[in-house]
């Protein structure tokens, strides 16, 4: 007997799925575990395997359709079974929306006569233009006023800019005549042609682009976010790094750095570890660090869980893999979820520094800029140094300025004395 298939819910905030692509067509026949199609949620693109056994009967969404949760995706039966009557019955078992009430039809109103505006209180002068013809035939029009003004004070009329009705001269442009202006306003002007053409592209947005902008839209109106500046000296680290690197097989990068201090601190400062619900704060006791990724569709976070236990190793195999596979819509929902903070790095773009929106309901994002080599002052005297700008954004419901002033300061211990961390 056939059966539906539906678009499956493959995430705890998928509404809608967008068929990226059909690995079966009409016709086939479907063994259990068969990967049907790959479908794009909110969060990534992932395979959809049948639990059903027969032949592709039916397809419901065409590649790059876009359909509700529980929307008929396929149907799987007997071969030359017919399936129009469960169809039919599967769209008339959808509740119907309602329908859009036309709005009444509204007898025009007579239309209210506007009162001319008020003469403004101020000497209007009435006297008809005189009409002028130049040598090159052109007319001018001005005032008898304005033309007697310009003969009294020498000035050629076909210099003069009118400001009156239709261009017409009158007193107050010969009154503030000035020979300069009236010289560059004579200058020949070449009109500008357009040559080129208008062009555009529009381009639908994905699942994951309507979510994040959802969700980022959220966070930034709903949380008061307010922002801690501060600036690192990197040189202990660098020297760190380089001397971590130089053991064969082992390979650490100033992110993974970053990870590893902001877990320690995280621990030691639960308050930015905390999370924003309605009717309660969670203050976290595990650390799981969120790292955001940017992907073509938008930004994934994976998820480096129990940061704070694991080793530079182990957070830069972690971070490498995770950022692998956001990049190739690999990552899975559970290896999204349950971030307690999130880390933003913009360093390698070579950005100095930038603030973030937080991934709620987390209480704060740290924005890592470039390492930098700029003057420094050291025991009084200016000298070469390297600096690491970096921007703490928090959620003003849970963490107060000093509880995140307090945090940079650890932070600040780890990262200019990394040695500390292994201790």
């Amino acid at each position: 007997m056939a059966e539906i298939i539906t678009m499956p819910r493959l995430s705890d905030t998928m509404t809608e799925g967008v068929v990226a692509q059909w690995l079966k067509k009409v016709g086939d026949k479907i063994s259990e575990g068969d990967i049907l199609a790959e479908i794009e949620t909110d969060k990534a693109t992932m395979e959809f395997e049948s639990f059903n056994e027969g032949t592709l009967l039916y397809i419901g969404l065409e590649e790059g359709a876009t359909a509700p949760v529980d929307s008929l995706l396929a149907i799987i039966g007997e071969e030359g079974e017919n399936i129009d009557d469960l169809i039919k019955e599967f769209k008339s078992a959808k509740i119907e929306t309602p329908t859009e009430t036309k709005p009444k039809a509204v007898a025009p109103t007579q239309k209210a006569t506007t009162p001319k505006p008020a003469t403004e209180n101020k000497a209007v002068e009435k006297t008809p233009p005189v009409e002028v013809t130049t040598n090159s035939g052109g007319r001018i029009f001005i005032s008898p006023l304005a033309k007697k003004l310009a003969n009294e004070k020498g000035i050629n009329i076909q210099t003069i800019t009118g400001t009156g009705e239709n261009g017409r001269i009158i007193k107050r442009d010969v009154e503030f005549y000035n020979p300069a202006v009236a010289s560059s306003n004579t200058a020949t002007v070449i009109p500008f042609v357009a040559q080129g053409e208008e062009s555009f592209e529009d381009i639908n947005n994905s699942q994951m682009r309507k979510v994040i902008a959802r969700r980022l839209g959220e966070s930034k109106f709903m949380a008061p976010h307010y922002y801690l500046n501060v600036e690192f000296d990197m040189e202990n680290a660098m020297a760190f790094r380089k001397q971590f690197n130089s053991v064969p097989n082992t390979k650490i990068s100033y992110n993974d750095i970053v990870v590893k201090a902001t877990a320690l601190a995280l621990k030691q400062h639960p308050q930015v570890n905390s999370q924003w619900f309605e009717d309660r704060m969670r203050l976290n006791h595990h650390v799981h660090i969120g790292i955001a990724v940017a992907v073509p569709d938008g930004l994934l976070v994976p998820v480096v869980k129990f940061a704070n236990e694991q080793t530079l190793q182990q957070i830069g195999a972690t971070v490498k893999e995770m950022a692998g596979k956001a990049r190739n819509k690999k990552l899975q929902p559970n290896e999204m979820e349950g971030s307690t903070f999130t880390i933003s790095n913009l360093g390698m773009f070579g950005i100095t520094d930038f603030t973030s929106i937080i991934n709620q309901p987390n209480s704060a994002i740290l924005s890592v800029g470039a390492i930098v080599e700029k003057p420094v002052v050291k025991d009084g005297q200016v000298v070469a140094g390297h600096t690491m700008k970096l921007t703490l954004a928090c959620d003003h419901r849970t963490v107060d300025g000093a509880t995140g002033a307090l945090f940079l300061l650890t932070l600040k211990e780890f990262i200019q004395n990394p040695v500390t961390m292994l201790m």
